[in-house]
């Protein structure tokens, strides 16, 4: 276990250091802003949505670890799903994050978030880019808080 706990440790360093699809977005039809109150990360996601399916996806800001790399790895996710998909996607890996479900496997690389768990205090740097992804999705204008 203490094996699989490390290489989880190191995937999340990986995408930290270089995050994936961390750039500007030009051609986005969604955008939105997030901000984590308690440790100030922020971020803003883009996507450019055609049809129903999340043709791009892209991100800036800053932010600890944990929220860089799941913002990375969420725009991995998601790219190609559905609006429907990533809600769903975002709802089983809130329910691991937050210890509400056992059993990650079905979550791919994401399943290195099921450790956070463990650490309350830091659900809200894992889900801060999932949250702002739902408000770019769904046309929130407003800033979204996870206060």
């Amino acid at each position: 276990m203490a094996d699989l706990r490390e290489l989880y440790q190191e995937l999340i360093l990986e995408h930290s250091k270089a995050p994936r699809n961390y750039r500007e977005l030009r051609d986005a039809n969604g955008k939105a802003e997030g901000y984590n109150p308690l440790c100030g990360d922020r971020f803003s996601v883009s996507v450019q949505v055609q049809g129903d399916s999340i043709a791009d996806i892209a991100f800036q800001g800053s932010g600890c670890a944990i929220s860089k790399a799941s913002a990375s790895m969420m725009t991995q996710s998601v790219k190609g799903k559905t609006r429907e998909e990533a809600r769903k996607l975002f709802e089983h890996f809130h329910r691991t994050v937050t210890g509400k479900q056992n059993g990650s496997s079905d979550l791919g690389k994401l399943a290195v978030f099921a450790g956070v768990a463990e650490f309350p205090t830091r659900v809200k740097c894992a889900t801060l880019a999932w949250h702002t992804l739902q408000a770019a999705l769904e046309g929130k204008p407003e800033a979204v808080s996870t206060e």
